[in-house]
């Protein structure tokens, strides 16, 4: 397959037994990519068949605890399965560098206890931080990163990623509300992968907190308006809140279709679609 993604984690900061965190494998030609490291993410990764060793880069949409809470254990993962030194590479927007400082001073100590009882790991924790602006286009692998600026304010900067490999392309909006930027990303895209809520439910809930989130995230409807104005494929959301309630998801399904013509595919962690034509 030239292009291939996998919902990893398609939870949300609330706990839930049989969801991970907000995660999105990308498969590329030769590219692995990982968008972004909730809860659980080296977990769905082995059941991928990945290890962070054979990751080409981690993106990261916006540095939300939810969305960078494993990246220190995708980090130690990655520095204790080389075999010499190999920076990790990690791309994010602005604040990206300063977050993976922060994570290796708490790694120090761990660091520390690992290389005094194995003499081969001589070598420190390397990574190579990457960050972001609208407009940055990157080659990794031989498959093409276009960035584009998403709104999730009062959360700024945040970036969605457009991966782009013979002709396939994927759009991640990560979090946000639905703007000219998102539009840009997804314009003609085979998959858009997408953060929902459903506001229908989340509006009756007793917590103000919980029902502030509806400010800024797209609802299911909003973002599949998104998929059909941009003239998407296939729509894929993910990092559902509330979590879908088994027997409910032609509900989901519906609200959807009643504003995007295409295919949608609504499924839990390891789904998996191609956007080979």
């Amino acid at each position: 397959m030239t292009v291939q993604v996998t919902l990893l984690g398609t939870g949300s900061p609330l706990p839930a037994a049989q969801q991970a965190g907000p995660a999105t494998l990308v498969r590329a030609g030769q590219a692995l990519l990982l968008v972004d490291c909730g809860r659980g993410v080296v977990m769905r990764l082995a059941a991928c068949g990945v290890l962070p060793v054979g990751l080409s880069a981690v993106l990261l949409t916006h540095l939300h605890s939810d969305h960078i809470t494993d990246l220190n254990d995708v980090m130690t993962t990655h520095w204790i399965m080389t075999s010499g030194p190999t920076p990790l590479r990690v791309i994010g927007p602005p604040g990206t560098q300063r977050l993976v400082d922060a994570v290796l001073a708490m790694l120090a100590l761990d660091q520390g206890y690992r290389q005094a009882h194995h003499a081969d790991l001589s070598y420190p924790i390397s990574v190579d931080v990457i960050e972001v602006e609208p407009g940055t286009v990157l080659d990794v692998a031989g498959t093409s990163i276009m960035v584009k600026p998403t709104d999730h304010r009062p959360v700024e900067p945040t970036v969605g990623y457009r991966i782009e490999h013979d002709g396939a392309s994927v759009a991640i909006g990560g979090d946000g509300v639905p703007c000219a930027g998102l539009d840009e990303l997804c314009a003609g895209a085979d998959i858009y992968v997408q953060t929902v809520m459903r506001a229908d439910l989340i509006g009756r809930v007793a917590s103000l907190r919980l029902r502030e989130i509806l400010t800024y995230h797209s609802t299911i409807e909003q973002a599949a308006q998104t998929a059909e104005r941009a003239g998407v494929r296939i729509f894929l959301p993910t990092h559902f809140l509330p979590a879908i309630a088994p027997g409910d998801e032609d509900a989901w399904r519906a609200l959807a279709a009643a504003h995007f013509d295409g295919q949608i595919v609504l499924g839990g962690d390891l789904t998996a679609v191609s956007a080979d034509r």
